[in-house]
């Protein structure tokens, strides 16, 4: 199959999110281009309404307007985060900063997930939940005056780095802390900075100052790199042609996937280099490759966890054998990813196993034939989809409809880029 065209990836997932609290915490109209509308995005925007938010509907080719204040409301309901454990989370450390109460639920997927790496910090910054051990949603959150936290993180986590940071900002108090495994993604961190805060790396911790006031701004979100994965991961397994997605974010924390594929192979390149609010952003631009089986190291996994799935379908069609070290965190995501990317290769019949928090792919020419179960993840569910493109492929995933979580219109983009010759 030749690959072909250029490709507009809806906007960044993790990017919106923040963009659209950040909106919500700045007295006035900020206003926001390219805003994802996917479900998560608008469980985020959802409950900022609920807190007394004004935000225009997330519609695609929308521009997006949220006139902020700098006190939420007292939510009349429960605030449902959907499926969205970023909402969940940075919501959280929203709430702790503010002289209201909430309570907070998820569906079935997300009350799984554990959030006490959340609101243990928080309660050590002042905030009360109830239960006190808020290990699960649902709980509720009572906000108030907080005071400084100096905290190491257990694990690597963009979403509990952000929930405290977020927390520190609202509350003026200074917030030190330490990831064990390398920097995950630092978008709070760069979004706070573009807005006039002091956020420093200082010998391995991460500091933010007491002052910063929040201003309204207006923000272009970059497309997500973790989207533009999927369709890269399509050309990468097409036999000839190009494929260019323009306007792809590029931060640092998030190109992992790019390093690993290069590493494997790959044909890759950028072009048209920009910034927008500090995160860099260009055109991504994809070819089909020859795969040589690689060792993805732990260190590597927080700047490429979200595209494990893309990377494992990959491996089961490159030469050799790939392990990804240390992906235990892959248990607690939407689903097991961890099991059910060897489970569904499997199935397939791929070669992969789970070795205690390692995930070992040997690759394959054997056509993947059989079916997919998703259980309703995202990630998973694209993945397949891409390895099914290639020739003599069969594969049936269960639910694609849950696509529309992160990248609404994905089927459509995928069969966009296909050419017969």
């Amino acid at each position: 199959m030749r690959v072909g065209g250029s490709v507009q990836v809806p906007g960044d997932k993790s990017i919106t999110h923040r963009a659209l609290m950040l909106a919500a915490l700045a007295p006035g109209r900020s206003l926001l281009r390219g805003a994802l509308t996917s479900l998560d995005a608008r469980s985020t925007a959802s409950i900022l309404r609920q807190l007394g938010i004004p935000i225009s509907a997330l519609r695609a080719g929308a521009e997006v307007t949220v006139r902020g204040r700098h006190r939420f409301a007292q939510p009349a309901v429960t605030l449902d985060c959907g499926n969205a454990g970023t909402t969940a989370r940075l919501v959280t450390g929203l709430l702790a900063a503010q002289p209201i109460s909430a309570r907070l639920t998820g569906d079935a997927s997300l009350r799984r997930r554990p959030m006490r790496r959340v609101t243990e910090p928080l309660g050590l910054m002042g905030a009360t939940f109830e239960p006190a051990a808020a290990e699960r949603l649902p709980f509720a959150v009572r906000g108030g005056k907080l005071h400084g936290l100096r905290h190491d993180l257990p694990v690597s986590s963009a979403q509990v780095k952000s929930a405290l940071l977020l927390a520190g900002a609202c509350a003026r108090v200074d917030v030190s802390l330490r990831e064990p495994d390398g920097l995950s993604r630092d978008h709070t961190e760069r979004m706070l900075r573009a807005l006039g805060f002091v956020v420093a790396d200082r010998a391995g911790r991460i500091e933010l100052s007491a002052w910063g006031t929040f201003q309204p701004f207006e923000f272009e979100v970059p497309a997500d790199p973790s989207s533009a994965a999927f369709l890269v991961a399509a050309a990468v397994l097409g036999e000839s042609g190009e494929i260019a997605l323009p306007g792809v974010g590029l931060n640092p924390t998030r190109t992992g996937f790019l390093t690993v594929l290069s590493r494997m192979g790959a044909a890759l390149a950028v072009a048209d280099l920009t910034e927008r609010m500090g995160e860099p952003a260009g055109t991504l631009l994809a070819r089909p490759a020859q795969l040589v089986g690689t060792v993805v190291e732990a260190g590597e996994i927080p700047g490429l966890v979200d595209e494990v799935p893309m990377l494992a379908v990959l491996a089961a069609r490159a030469q050799g054998e790939t392990r990804f070290r240390s992906v235990g965190e892959l248990r607690v995501k939407e689903s097991d990813r961890l099991g059910l990317i060897a489970a569904n290769l499997q199935a397939l019949g791929q070669r992969a196993a789970v070795d205690g928090d390692d995930l070992v792919v040997e690759g394959t020419d054997a056509p993947p034939r059989g079916r997919v179960r998703t259980d309703g993840d995202h990630r998973i569910a694209m993945a397949f989809r891409v390895l099914g493109t290639v020739p003599g492929a069969r594969v049936v995933v269960d639910n694609m409809a849950c696509a529309d979580v992160s990248f609404p219109g994905f089927v459509a983009a995928l069969d966009s880029i296909r050419r017969r010759r």
